[in-house]
């Protein structure tokens, strides 16, 4: 397994998504988040995107105003997380149409549902965009409805 968790948070630190692939008792996501969430959003633009926290490797970037924060295993090669997280915004964005903070809090199982396509157990099994958005677009529309 390489993906422990994925977030998206926005700039004031409140998680807006949280994907987790590994068991842990909430009392210990909450603490792991909050310290994750203080550690990225303390650091500059100027600072590099990767950073160690506890037993993990946490990258992240910045879309306007979300941040995709990603914890992978310590073997984990953190460019290759890097483009995905661009992966994950693009097929987002041409899904929703710009994609924004609202349109995760108000289509939440929908965001899930394409994470869900992308990733599964841990490791990324579908990069191609329109696999996954053909996929979603069952979501929306059941075939034979």
């Amino acid at each position: 397994m390489t993906i422990r968790f994925l977030l998206l948070v926005n700039k004031q630190g409140q998680t807006r998504l949280a994907n987790y692939n590994e068991c842990l008792p909430l009392e210990e996501r909450r603490q792991i988040e909050g310290e994750i969430v203080r550690k990225c959003l303390a650091r500059s633009d100027k600072q590099c995107s990767f950073v160690e926290h506890r037993n993990y490797k946490v990258i992240y970037r910045r879309y306007a105003s979300l941040f995709f924060i990603v914890g992978v295993d310590g073997e984990e090669n953190e460019l290759a997380i890097y483009e995905f997280i661009h992966c994950v915004v693009e097929t987002l964005d041409r899904h929703f149409g710009n994609v924004c903070e609202l349109d995760i809090m108000f289509h939440l199982e929908k965001a899930h549902y394409i994470l869900d396509e992308m990733v599964m157990n841990g490791c990324i099994v579908e990069t191609n965009k329109a696999i996954v958005l053909t996929q979603a677009a069952h979501f929306d529309h059941p075939p034979g409805t």
